[in-house]
């Protein structure tokens, strides 16, 4: 039985550029596809936060239209309630790699919030990268990797072949006009390689031991590709 951290956003709110605080947390679905996939294989997953503040689920991500009907609704409502490790997050500061087999960051837009500004988050990325353990990133999710960067503005992702939340798919939400910046155009700016499938439809990217999904519907076939490694 492998051991995964998964990190989670500990923001509530994404802030956009006329200073509105747009409700937000973690995407159900980016926690719950990987999460039940992961532990059904009999593997431990930990929840680390910063500050180790019990995560916010993004409501919209649980409305039936977001979700994808009313039963998957139930369905990930009923695995975020059993998910007791929601409820007990370790802070992000205290995470120690050597404990860990994979480390996994789900999305939705806190992510932007907090995580992209995150240095301890930031260390945790560039240890999980030089380790060689399957490191797994997805949606908005990407915009932690802007806190790897050094004082030259470097980073070792920069070469790496990745996907993420797409400028089109956040234009079809309707928060691309409003947001300060935009994930995939801020990502690009770290050298990456970024690719893209269409919108809403799952696309994932492997490359070494970097795992990246487009947006929620890459979460469930993302968490696949390193459990082929860890088992």
């Amino acid at each position: 039985m492998g051991k995964i951290l998964f990190v989670l956003t500990g923001a509530s709110y994404w802030t956009l550029k006329d200073g509105h605080r747009h409700p937000t947390g973690y995407w159900a679905e980016e926690f719950v596809a990987p999460y039940s996939a992961f532990v059904e294989a009999g593997h431990e997953v930990t929840v680390a936060t910063p500050g180790a503040v019990v995560p916010t689920v993004d409501m919209m991500s649980l409305r039936p239209d977001m979700a994808g009907g009313a039963q998957t609704v139930r369905e990930e409502e009923d695995v975020i309630e059993r998910a007791d490790e929601l409820r007990w997050p370790i802070a992000l500061k205290d995470a120690r790699l050597d404990d860990y087999d994979a480390v996994y960051y789900p999305g939705g837009h806190g992510p932007m919030e907090d995580l992209a500004f995150d240095a301890d988050s930031g260390k945790l990325l560039v240890d999980a990268l030089a380790s060689g353990k399957p490191l797994a990133v997805v949606c908005h999710a990407p915009a932690a990797l802007l806190a790897t960067r050094d004082a030259d503005g470097t980073s070792p992702f920069a070469g790496y072949r990745i996907t993420g939340f797409t400028n089109d798919e956040e234009e079809a939400v309707g928060l691309a006009s409003k947001a300060k910046w935009l994930m995939e155009d801020e990502v690009k700016k770290l050298g990456v390689e970024f690719s893209r499938g269409p919108i809403w439809q799952p696309y994932i990217v492997v490359d070494r031991n970097l795992y990246t999904g487009q947006n929620p519907a890459s979460a469930g076939p993302l968490a696949k590709e390193p459990l082929k490694v860890l088992t």
